[in-house]
C-alpha cells in the first residue's frame, strides 16, 4: 500500500511539509499548485528533495475549468495544459488532476464537454501524461462522480480515467454502487477525507471543516471496502482542507494523517474479511470492562483537601500504597487514587499541570493487544517503577500526556500494591460512568485519533451547549461495550469554564468525572453531600421541569436534593448531581443515575450547571 497526503493538508514552506511528510512514514506527496508557485526554486529542486526524503510524487493538482468552457478560451487551455505537462516532466510526476467545471458561464453541452476532454487527453497521451478526472461537488454540470465517468467513457483515451473523492462523493449522499461498471484501471487515483456532517454549503464545507479518516462522521469505512472489493489497488492519499491543519505544527498534523491511513486500511481489511490488498493491521481488540479508577497528581496539601473533598462525597480511604505516598478512596465500585510521591512521574505531571488527572485506568480482558496498538500506530507506551511484589501495570500516553493503565480482568492491583483498610469495598456507587475532558479546540482531533485507532472506540455526534460566556462543543466517544465514556470538550470562546479550565491546567485536564449509581436520591438520603460541596440548582429551573414533564412529587424530591433531570425521547431517563469545583478552574464530580436504557449526558441540563458556578 502506497500512502499518499496532498501538501494542501498540512502547514508550512514547501520544504517544511515535504519533511513532515517524509517523517511521519508516507512514501508518496500531491504536489498542490500553489505550494509550487509560492516556493522559490524550480520544479526540479522538488523533485530532487522528494528524491531525497524518499518521496513519490503521486499527483499534480489541481487543472481547473476546461471542459466546456468558453471558445475563445478553448485554445489558450489547450496551452495552459501543455505548459503543465513540461512542469510535470520536470517535477517527475506523471499524473494530473483535473477539476470539472465550477465556471457559471461553461456550456452544459455533453458533446461539447466530452470532445474538450478527448482533445486534452490526446495531448496527455502524446505526453505520456495520465489525467485523473474528479467531479468536484460544486461543479456546475459535473458533481456527481459516476457523470465524471460517463464523459470519461465517451472519450476512451488510455490517458484519461477518473478520481474518485471521499469527501466529493459522500458529501452529496451519494455512494459507489454503481462503481462495478468502471474498469479498476480506468479509477486513476483515490482521495480520502472525512468531515462531520453539517448542514452547510458544501464548498464551505469542504474548505474549511475536513479531517481525517476516523475524525469525522461520513461512512468511509463502507466507501473504501466497496473500491477494494472491486479491485483497486492504488495509492491511498488524504486531501484535508482544515483550517486547524493549517495553523497547526505541521509534523503532528501529518502523523495523525499517517496513522488515519493506518486505522481505514483495518477496518476496511476488517470489513472485507479475506482479501488480497495489502492493509495494514494490527492486534485485534480486548474486551473492555469498564474505568477501573482515576488518579491524580497533586502535592501533599492538595492531597489533603482533595481526600476532604471525596470524603464529603462519601469515599473512605481504603488503602495507602506499600511502598509510595499513594492514597486509595473508594465508594463501593468507584475507586480514585491520589498520588504525592515527590520525585515520580505523577510529580513531574503536576509540576507542569497543577493537581490534575494524571492518568486513569481500564480494566480489559488482555492489556497485550492495546500495547501493540499504541506501537503500531506510533505512540508512547509507558511502564513505570515497581518495587518488590507490586503490580506491574503497562500503560499507554494519552494525546495530553495523560497515562491510560491497562488492568487486566484477573489482576487484584489493590490487594497486591496497598495496605488496605475495613471500608475498602464498602459504599453504594457502582463506578465512573463518564469522564469529560476539557482542550485546546485544535487537539480534539488528536484525542478523537488516539481513541480511535488504539482503544477502538466509537463517536458519538457532537452537541453544542451554551455556557454564559460562549458555546461548548462536546463529542463523546466510548468502548465497543458501552461501559467505558469520555466526553470531549472544546470551546471557542477564551471566556468560557472549559477555555478557563484549559488554561489553568496548561493544556488538556479532567473537567468532571461522573459516578454512577443504582439510586440517587435514595443515596443522597442516606449519604448526602457535604453542604460545602453541593452545587445549587435555581429555582427556576424545577418550575420549569415541573411545566415540561409534571410529576409534583418528584420534582419536589428533585428540588429538595438538587437534582437535575433529562428524559430521552424512548422514556429513558437520567438524574444527576453536581458538586463545586475542587478550586478555581479546576475538575469537579458528579453523581449519576441512568433508568431505562438511557445513553446521554444530560446535556441539556449543562447551561443550568455552568451558569450556577458563576454564583459563587
Amino acid at each position: 500500500m502506497l500512502r499518499s497526503i496532498a501538501t494542501v493538508s498540512i502547514s508550512g514552506t514547501l520544504p517544511e511539509k515535504l519533511s513532515a511528510i517524509a517523517a511521519a512514514g508516507y512514501q508518496g506527496v500531491e504536489i498542490f499548485e500553489n505550494d509550487l508557485l509560492y516556493y522559490t526554486g524550480t520544479p526540479a529542486d522538488v523533485r530532487s528533495m522528494a528524491d531525497d526524503l524518499g518521496l513519490k510524487i503521486t499527483l499534480f493538482q489541481p487543472f481547473r475549468d476546461f471542459e466546456g468552457g468558453t471558445r475563445a478560451q478553448f485554445a489558450a487551455n489547450l496551452e495552459r495544459a501543455k505548459r503543465k505537462f513540461a512542469l510535470m516532466h520536470e517535477l517527475g510526476c506523471d499524473t494530473l488532476l483535473l477539476c470539472s467545471n465550477v465556471q457559471a458561464d461553461c456550456s452544459a453541452d455533453v458533446e461539447l464537454q466530452i470532445a474538450d476532454l478527448r482533445a486534452l487527453a490526446t495531448l496527455a497521451e502524446q505526453e505520456n501524461i495520465r489525467i485523473g478526472y474528479e467531479a468536484l461537488a460544486w461543479g456546475t454540470h459535473v458533481n456527481h462522480w459516476y457523470q465524471a465517468w460517463e464523459r470519461v467513457k465517451a472519450v476512451d483515451s488510455p490517458a484519461l480515467g477518473i478520481v474518485l473523492d471521499s469527501f466529493h462523493i459522500l458529501s452529496l449522499g451519494d455512494s459507489l454502487s454503481r462503481l462495478h461498471e468502471v474498469p479498476v484501471d480506468k479509477i486513476t487515483f483515490l482521495q480520502l477525507a472525512d468531515a462531520p456532517l453539517m448542514k452547510m454549503d458544501v464548498l464551505e464545507w469542504s474548505r474549511h471543516f475536513r479531517c481525517f479518516p476516523g475524525q469525522g462522521e461520513l461512512p468511509l469505512v463502507e466507501f473504501t471496502r466497496e473500491l477494494t472489493r472491486l479491485g483497486y489497488r492504488g495509492p491511498w492519499s488524504l486531501e484535508i482542507f482544515n483550517d486547524g491543519f493549517r495553523a497547526s505544527p505541521n509534523g503532528a498534523t501529518a502523523k495523525d494523517g499517517y496513522r488515519s491511513l493506518l486505522w481505514l486500511e483495518e477496518q476496511t481489511r476488517n470489513a472485507l474479511g479475506d482479501t488480497d490488498a495489502d492493509l495494514f493491521q494490527s492486534a485485534n481488540l480486548p474486551t473492555y470492562q469498564g474505568t477501573e479508577f482515576i488518579e491524580f497528581a497533586a502535592s501533599p496539601a492538595e492531597a489533603k483537601k482533595l481526600s476532604a473533598m471525596l470524603s464529603g462525597m462519601g469515599f473512605t480511604l481504603a488503602g495507602m500504597h506499600r511502598s509510595k505516598q499513594v492514597a486509595l478512596w473508594s465508594n463501593g465500585g468507584a475507586r480514585v487514587i491520589i498520588n504525592y510521591q515527590p520525585h515520580s512521574w505523577a510529580d513531574h505531571f503536576y509540576q507542569r499541570h497543577g493537581v490534575s488527572l494524571c492518568a486513569m485506568a481500564l480494566r480489559v480482558s488482555a492489556s497485550a493487544p492495546i500495547v501493540a496498538r499504541a506501537k503500531a500506530f506510533g505512540y508512547a507506551t509507558w511502564q513505570g517503577e515497581v518495587g518488590p511484589n507490586e503490580s506491574a501495570i503497562p500503560a499507554v500516553c494519552a494525546p495530553d500526556g495523560s497515562l491510560i493503565y491497562l488492568v487486566e480482568g484477573h489482576q487484584d492491583i489493590y490487594r497486591q500494591d496497598f495496605n488496605l483498610t475495613d471500608d475498602a469495598t464498602q459504599g453504594a456507587l457502582l463506578g465512573i460512568d463518564h469522564l469529560a475532558l476539557g482542550m485546546e479546540a485544535d487537539s480534539r482531533d488528536n484525542w478523537v485519533m488516539f481513541c480511535r485507532a488504539v482503544l477502538g472506540f466509537t463517536l458519538e455526534h457532537e452537541q453544542t451547549m451554551p455556557d454564559p460566556y460562549g458555546l461548548v462543543r462536546s463529542l463523546a466517544v466510548q468502548s465497543p461495550q458501552g461501559n467505558i465514556r469520555l466526553a470531549l470538550n472544546i470551546s471557542q470562546s477564551r471566556a468560557t469554564q472549559i477555555a478557563r479550565s484549559v488554561a489553568c491546567y496548561q493544556g488538556a485536564g479532567l473537567q468532571h468525572a461522573a459516578f454512577a449509581c443504582h439510586d440517587l436520591p435514595g443515596l443522597l438520603d442516606k449519604q448526602p453531600l457535604a453542604d460545602s460541596l453541593s452545587l445549587p440548582v435555581p429555582a427556576n429551573y424545577y418550575d420549569d421541569l415541573l411545566a415540561r414533564f409534571g410529576g409534583p412529587e418528584q420534582v419536589t424530591l428533585m428540588q429538595r436534593q438538587q437534582i437535575l433531570y433529562d428524559r430521552d425521547a424512548t422514556g429513558g431517563e437520567f438524574l444527576h448531581r453536581y458538586t463545586w469545583p475542587f478550586s478555581e478552574g479546576r475538575f469537579f464530580f458528579e453523581l449519576t443515575e441512568r433508568r431505562n436504557g438511557y445513553t446521554q449526558y444530560g446535556a441539556v441540563n449543562a447551561a443550568v450547571r455552568l451558569s450556577a458556578m458563576q454564583y459563587r
